[in-house]
């Protein structure tokens, strides 16, 4: 355990780590994948397009051949012609040049996704230090390449052996054909060879995909210490934390307090506890409470109900129990209906006839045992 905690990385990277690596510029690529979609791409697109793009450099190479004559002596129109031949050879491939684009750009953001990050691309001086080149080209990461290009060139080589050795009775009857049909069956040959050459490296993308993402997690990994200082970073010191609740429970405070004016009745302990509600007969859902507290709250909430005209209320046992059993913005437990609709009758009746034409305050509430406190 000491050992772990000495700065070994064990821990897997949290998602902090990873989103801080990935505003870096620090994502999983593997350049095998690239590498092989768009020489798979080219071998592809030159299989499909590739008989447009032959009669293409034809026709360039003929109007070339033909009008050899007459552009040789004026340098003016050999320069157009040549531009004309140029043009052509673009045009004609334009088409694999844009789906060798394509395939370069998806394979890119394959694994790795669609990232640009500023600080990836800033200069880094201590990327010119001769002794960090030294340890690049003699370390880990370099042995790892060193063997993915031998690789690489003995997996290819072989693939390549055996797809030469199956063609060549192919290679060698070329000669007995006319010059046109010898061109294209050697062309179509070449082609075939290309794609299944570059197929082979699939491969190695099988083999590098997996290591680089092993790769990526390796080197994201954390120790215990820096997990630690990150989850102490993200929470805070207790002395901010504290602070934050106190605030939030402040904030609180002064939301329930601006309340209070809208109770019907606040019932109170009537020292101890205090306990605002509120009921609307013209709306289904039983009272509700808007403000609740003890000792010095409560203080403050029958402070704040006097000097609003909110009727106060003595009634101990309800007072308690209410408190207990209801939170803040929440309708009474139904155990309590009959106890509060009796103090909500009298306290109506009290608005609108007065003292003197009131009903007699209630002085027996129904609480049930559970709801005693």
């Amino acid at each position: 355990m000491a050992e772990n905690d000495s700065g070994e990385r064990t821990e897997q990277a949290t998602p902090r780590r990873r989103e801080e690596a990935r505003k870096k510029g620090q994502v999983v690529r593997s350049r095998e994948l690239t590498t092989a979609s768009i020489t798979i791409g080219g071998a592809a697109g030159l299989w499909m397009l590739g008989g447009d793009l032959a009669q293409a450099l034809e026709q360039m190479t003929r109007g070339v051949l033909v009008h050899a004559g007459e552009t040789i002596d004026s340098p003016n129109r050999l320069l157009g012609a040549f531009g004309e031949a140029i043009l052509l050879a673009l045009y004609a491939a334009l088409p694999i040049l844009l789906l060798l684009f394509v395939i370069s750009l998806l394979s890119s953001i394959a694994i790795g996704g669609l990232h640009f990050s500023a600080e990836a691309i800033q200069p880094k001086f201590d990327r010119l230090s001769p002794f960090k080149g030294l340890s690049r080209m003699f370390g880990t990461q370099a042995l790892v390449e060193l063997v993915k290009a031998a690789g690489k060139f003995i997996v290819l080589g072989l693939i390549a052996a055996l797809i030469l050795r199956h063609y060549t009775d192919e290679f060698l009857t070329l000669g007995r054909s006319g010059v046109r049909e010898t061109l294209t069956h050697a062309l179509d040959l070449l082609v075939q060879t290309f794609l299944l050459v570059s197929l082979s490296l699939l491969v190695i993308v099988a083999i590098d995909l997996p290591f680089q993402i092993w790769n990526f997690n390796q080197q994201l990994k954390m120790s215990k210490q820096e997990v630690r200082e990150e989850y102490k970073e993200m929470e805070g010191k207790p002395e901010v934390k504290g602070r934050i609740r106190r605030m939030q429970r402040e904030l609180a405070q002064r939301r329930m307090m601006q309340k209070v004016p809208q109770a019907d009745v606040v019932i109170t302990n009537p020292e101890h506890f205090a306990v605002a509600l509120k009921y609307d007969p013209g709306k289904p859902g039983a009272p509700m409470v808007l403000a609740k507290g003890i000792d010095f709250m409560a203080l403050q909430i029958r402070q704040v109900a006097a000097a609003h005209n909110v009727q106060i209320f003595e009634a101990p046992p309800l007072a308690r129990a209410l408190y207990h059993t209801t939170e803040i913005d929440q309708e009474i437990p139904e155990g309590l209906y009959l106890a509060v609709a009796q103090v909500l009758a009298y306290v109506f009746s009290l608005r609108q006839f007065g003292a003197a034409g009131s009903r007699p305050p209630p002085k027996d509430y129904p609480i049930p045992e559970q709801y005693r406190y």
